[in-house]
């Protein structure tokens, strides 16, 4: 994808489900802290069946790194699998919050 950075299409939005041992080891805080590093919005949760998920919209390249560093995750973390679920970008998300 070639998009002039600043331009509408440039952001991007993506769920992101992450399994595997993901609660327990720090993975929301370090996805929030990625997430302000790359200057992305939206949120991330523990989910009830163990995975974790997240909502995160930005700069494609910000989101693609997000991405990227969800199938590694924090120390201690083991990643079983990724799905991401590419979307268009909304402009109701602003900041970054973990979502309890």
């Amino acid at each position: 994808m070639s998009l002039r950075p600043g331009s509408e299409a440039a952001h991007v939005r993506a769920r992101v489900l992450i399994a595997g041992r993901v609660q327990g080891v720090g993975f929301r805080f370090a996805a929030r802290q990625v997430a302000q590093q790359q200057r992305l919005s939206g949120w991330v949760r523990n989910r009830s069946d163990g995975s974790v998920e997240a909502v995160v919209q930005g700069e494609s390249s910000g989101v693609q790194a997000f991405v990227d560093w969800c199938r590694r995750g924090p120390r201690g973390a083991v990643v079983t699998d990724v799905q991401v679920t590419w979307e268009p970008a909304q402009e109701e998300l602003q900041g970054f919050r973990i979502v309890e």
